[in-house]
């Protein structure tokens, strides 16, 4: 991997992480418990992250 693809994957990675703990508070703020609160978060981070793999890989 050259280092534009690796930084590209950090990227992708901190936007992915961004955007699960943003849904984890939402969620938390809107009255759900701590802990499905973070199964939220942890589920959108990983949908985050398929998407983002998803349209890398139909990219190339």
């Amino acid at each position: 991997m050259s280092t534009l693809q690796v930084l590209m994957l950090l990227l992708a990675l901190s936007v992915a992480l961004h955007i699960g703990c943003a849904a984890a508070f939402i969620a938390w703020r809107l009255g759900n418990n701590p802990v499905s609160a973070l199964l939220i978060g942890g589920s959108t981070f990983g949908t985050a992250c398929a998407l983002y793999l998803t349209a890398v890989s139909a990219y190339h």
